[in-house]
């Protein structure tokens, strides 16, 4: 792309797009200007929409990967382009009716004591115990960890969207947090990489918890951002105000914090109808 992608990229520096954002749009426009062999703006908007179209029906992208095509796109042609809506439109995405995979309190009991060695049960206890995003558990230092008793927070600072905030630490976390600073002795970062300059990668602590996730016997587990929806869950069927929820995950809006949390259906159960309740007298 030449000089279209300095401008491009510089355009989501300036922006202050996360540097995965950047990635991941970088990657579109690659993958579009390699299907045509042209100039990205010399592609109309039915090309692009051709291109959208062989990416959904015949890779059968992800829900979210489509979106990021889009999203993408839009972001080149209207931001970067200054292409008004009558020279480049894209169909407006509705929202993904799927239902994110939430493990219950016994899987997550599995997994967690699955866990290879001290430090992986320490990383995806504090994933769970704390509601952390991967992104956010590589990138902790052990100055994030307030353990006082008057204050058992984790601070996250520079989270998704670039925000600082503080979440709840479980006495769990702090208890395995002990016994493995005692053993592994991490300096610059909490769970620091081979080499001990860097942290982990979040790669591998994917990895981590899919093998916790086979050890445990458990063959639809998901990614390890399960254990984040299973902490939002969980802390609801608690009786858990969502507004808490919400700033523990550090959502900007409710709406995203109750897509995290689905009751499970032994709570539901238990849930009485109003009808009963109503009706129960005559």
């Amino acid at each position: 792309m030449g000089a279209l992608r300095e401008r491009f990229e510089q355009y989501m520096r300036l922006r202050g797009f996360a540097e995965k954002t950047q990635q991941s749009y970088r990657h579109a426009m690659v993958d579009l200007v390699r299907a045509y062999r042209v100039s990205p703006d010399r592609l109309t908007t039915e090309q692009i929409q051709s291109h959208l179209d062989r990416v959904i029906r015949e890779r059968r992208a992800a829900w979210s990967t489509a979106n990021v095509y889009f999203s993408a796109y839009r972001c080149f042609y209207h931001e970067v382009l200054k292409r008004k809506e009558a020279e480049f439109s894209l169909p407006p995405r509705g929202k993904s009716r799927k239902r994110p995979y939430v493990p219950d309190r016994e899987s997550v009991r599995r997994i967690l004591d699955s866990a290879c060695n001290l430090k992986h049960q320490a990383l995806l206890t504090l994933v769970y115990g704390s509601g952390l995003r991967v992104s956010e558990v590589v990138n902790l230092k052990p100055s994030h960890i307030e353990s006082a008793p008057d204050r058992m927070l984790v601070r996250v600072e520079q989270g998704k969207g670039r925000k600082d905030r503080y979440t709840i630490l479980s006495r769990q976390s702090l208890e395995l947090l002990r016994t493995y600073w005692l053993q592994y002795h991490p300096t610059e970062w909490l769970f620091p990489g081979y080499d001990q300059t860097r942290h982990i990668a979040i790669g591998t602590a994917q990895v981590i918890y899919n093998k916790a996730c086979q050890r445990a016997g458990l063959k639809n587990a998901r990614g390890i951002h399960s254990l984040r929806h299973a902490f939002a869950t969980h802390l609801l069927e608690q009786g858990t105000d969502l507004l808490l929820i919400k700033r523990c995950l550090g959502h900007s809006s409710l709406t995203t914090t109750a897509g995290y949390c689905h009751l499970s259906a032994e709570r539901l159960r238990q849930v009485r109808s109003p009808a009963d309740t109503l009706l129960e007298g005559k």
